[in-house]
């Protein structure tokens, strides 16, 4: 039977060689590798749109505490480890600023993240003719008429804001960076009185301190510690109660030899690796990221606690071995279901407020490639098969390229959403899309040759 033409509506549409889809860090480092290519000559055109449901850039803006810093080195920004020479750099970021020599007597390694996130707004107001903000890409699907093989760029949907009429827009490469989704408690549902440390300033600012007279944050890594803390100095009227599923917070592992699996080379180790090795990373060097605290942190919290209890006061509780199982409004308090792992006993406490510092879940693209998701390739596991350039293994018929900023970490490890390997991972899936810009049709052909790679 022969197919439908591509009807007009969709050759009308605007076509980039890459559309991304959200804007933080990971495709902003994107956005500028495309604009450093793009300007080392005339020929070397590369049509990009980013498209970023917030009406404006911002990265965790609800945990940018005072004095909290980055727990990775400046040098780790947006760009150095891809170029060195950019103007980009956080390093060219304080020269314009005028902070340059400042920062330099300081002497840290680790600027504050009000600082960083003021360098990632410096970044992005620069190549802002690429963003549109207010803009949320609804679904992603081959142009009308046409079967995927037959197609050479994506249709995208994108809701806008502000009362403006939605658009579509073709992409013949499509960059996934929605971030990450707040977990809460299985059981708890966030109200106006119990909150995910995702939303945390906002919803605290909301709120007349007074009526906190005992608030609650639940989590053993960094964002609970840092709340808890946080709550403790701007509250001293109050209780708070830190519940804390584990014995008590463990100290990140930022050593010379452990840090090594932040390297980009060890992308490499982890994505080439056996299962055997795969597991070892995981096994040795989860805590450097999860679930962990900043050892100075943590010495700042039992500093606190040790005070007090010199003092003869306790305003500072520590739940260990205890998970939230539930939480729900009673009158004027909120009843969390508190449920301790020495003896599986629940019992109920009531609080002002409940702070979950739970974590995140992956994003899952499922929902926004509709019917293109059966042409992406999964593993035994479920999980997406993903090429070393973070491009998703697909089958033959779809030409155009679908790159995740995000996960990842079954195929890439550790590294695969975290700020520490932005830059490279960035310039790597730029220099993939260059590279299908010219010769689109030759990859396509090489993939239904070989069959792609397996993972």
């Amino acid at each position: 039977m022969p197919t439908e033409e591509i009807s007009m509506t969709d050759r009308e549409h605007e076509i980039y060689d890459v559309v991304g889809i959200g804007f933080g860090p990971s495709n902003l480092s994107l956005a500028i590798a495309l604009e450093e290519y793009r300007t080392n000559g005339p020929e070397n055109e590369i049509r990009s749109r980013f498209f970023e449901r917030q009406s404006s850039f911002g990265w965790h803006r609800n945990m940018l505490l005072p004095s909290t810093t980055m727990q990775i080195s400046f040098l780790k920004d947006l760009v150095t480890f891809r170029n060195p020479t950019s103007g980009f750099s956080f390093i060219a970021y304080l020269h314009a600023a005028g902070r340059l020599p400042r920062f330099v007597n300081n002497k840290d390694f680790f600027p504050t993240r009000q600082e960083f996130h003021q360098y990632l707004e410096w970044a992005q107001e620069r190549v802002a003719d690429h963003i549109v903000y207010g803009s949320e890409v609804m679904s992603i699907r081959p142009p009308s008429g046409a079967v995927p093989h037959q197609a050479d760029h994506l249709r995208l949907e994108v809701a806008e804001g502000g009362g403006r009429p939605g658009r579509t827009v073709g992409a013949r490469n499509v960059v996934i960076s929605t971030g990450l989704v707040p977990r809460m408690p299985e059981g708890t549902e966030r109200d106006e009185r119990v909150w995910h440390s995702s939303e945390f300033l906002e919803r605290y600012r909301q709120v007349d301190p007074r009526e906190l007279r005992r608030v609650a944050v639940a989590g053993a890594g960094q964002s609970a510690a840092e709340i808890t803390r946080f709550l403790y100095d701007e509250l001293p009227h109050a209780q708070v109660c830190a519940i804390i599923p584990s014995y008590g917070y463990s100290v990140a592992d930022d050593t010379p030899f452990a840090n090594q699996i932040f390297d980009p080379r060890a992308v490499d180790d982890y994505y080439f690796g056996t299962e055997q090795a795969r597991d070892a990373f995981w096994r040795y060097h989860r805590n450097t990221n999860y679930s962990v605290v900043d050892d100075d942190v943590i010495r700042d919290l039992y500093r606190r606690w040790y005070d007090d209890d010199v003092r003869g006061i306790s305003r500072l509780e520590f739940l260990n071995l205890t998970r939230v199982a539930g939480a729900q409004r009673v009158g004027s308090e909120t009843h969390v279901s508190l449920q301790s792992s020495l003896d599986a006993e629940v019992r109920e406490l009531g609080f002002d407020a409940l702070v979950c510092a739970t974590g995140y879940d992956s994003m899952d693209p499922t929902g926004l490639l509709g019917d293109l998701d059966r042409l992406c390739l999964r593993d035994k596991a479920g999980r997406y098969r993903v090429e070393r350039d973070y491009r998703i293994i697909t089958a033959p018929e779809l030409r155009c390229g679908i790159y995740l900023q995000g996960g990842t970490e079954h195929t890439h490890g550790l590294t695969s959403s975290l700020l520490s390997n932005i830059a490279v991972r960035s310039g790597e899936i730029a220099e993939s899309i260059i590279a299908r810009s010219t010769a689109p049709n030759t990859e396509s052909a090489l993939f239904a040759e070989v069959g792609g790679d397996i993972r």
